[in-house]
């Protein structure tokens, strides 16, 4: 591997000059806020793991910060960029900035939550520093598209990466928790100051470590059937497991009769379970149109009964 050249990472007065050459501002509406600190995307890629033969996935590159520390380290880089100035001016950074390693550097101009395939082999780890209004959907959707990906460092807001690796019983677990947690073992992996950035964003942001499982969740049930449950559970937090599952399941007696199933009680609520229970309600939903037959076939025998003989 070529050594890259000792000023290759953009520092504050670089991130400023290429801006300032694009003309582009950072905008709130994709949340973009470009790290101006050497140290911090060398920091990321550390703790990210990323190793000599990896084939790093970075979505949001912006001016490259972060694309120039990992291509340092990693076999291969592809980054996903949305914006058509940043995603047009990107090649030209690399190959002026670490020119021996620009023929492993990839780009695909599109949203990520498009993104179906990649150019070359598949990612083995994901590290981007993702955009506040999104970060959440992103991570999932990379990881639902690209199960070859193993190690995922994800910069975000530090809200967001409390959530993220929130477990059972904790006041902030809820939807992205469960949902992570379904693909990965996830943990809080270290904060990042505002002033690394530029614009500096008024929130502090932190680090989020995922590292997928090497045995999926063990159920019969689908991972869209898993989530919905997830869903309905979490869509009204303080109600009970019993009424707020009525709708997934058709009835609150339905959902009862699935939660007893599965081994969790009726008066639980959705912060309270793992993603392993919430799969074991999935798996005991009745099937409606049976649900349906018996409770008509309950019904007949009820009114038999009562008629005088």
């Amino acid at each position: 591997m070529s050594s890259p050249t000792p000023d290759a990472l953009l520092g504050p007065a670089d991130v400023r000059e290429l801006a300032a050459a694009l003309g582009v501002r950072p905008t709130k509406q994709r949340g973009q806020n470009f790290v101006i600190d050497a140290n911090t995307v060398r920091r990321i890629v550390r703790t990210a793991d990323v190793r000599p033969d990896d084939v790093v996935v970075e979505v949001g590159p912006g001016l490259g910060s972060l694309t120039l520390a990992l291509l340092e380290v990693a076999d291969r880089v592809t980054a996903v960029e949305i914006d058509d100035v940043l995603a047009a001016a990107l090649p030209a950074t690399i190959a002026a900035r670490m020119p021996a390693r620009a023929d492993r550097f990839a780009l695909v101009h599109s949203d990520a939550m498009h993104v179906a395939e990649l150019p070359g082999p598949a990612p083995t780890a994901l590290v981007a520093n993702l955009p506040y209004n999104v970060a959440v959907p992103v991570l999932l959707h990379m990881l639902d598209t690209f199960p070859t990906i193993e190690r995922t460092l994800v910069m975000v807001q530090a809200e967001v990466a409390d959530r993220l690796a929130a477990g059972p019983g904790s006041k902030v677990y809820g939807v992205p928790s469960v949902k992570a947690n379904w693909y990965a073992e996830v943990k809080r992996a270290g904060a990042i100051g505002r002033n690394v950035f530029w614009p500096a964003p008024n929130v502090d942001s932190g680090l989020v470590s995922l590292v997928r499982r090497t045995e999926p969740i063990k159920t019969t049930a689908t991972k869209a059937e898993v989530f919905a449950v997830v869903d309905a559970a979490f869509a009204q937090r303080r109600k009970t497991l019993r009424a707020a599952l009525a709708g997934w399941a058709g009835s609150a007696a339905a959902a009862e009769a699935a939660l007893v199933a599965a081994g969790v009680s009726p008066q639980a609520r959705g912060e309270a379970l793992t993603v392993e229970e919430f799969a074991a309600i999935a798996e005991n939903r009745a099937d409606p149109d049976a649900l349906g037959t018996a409770q008509h076939a309950q019904h007949a025998q009820h009114t038999e009964e009562s008629r005088p003989s």
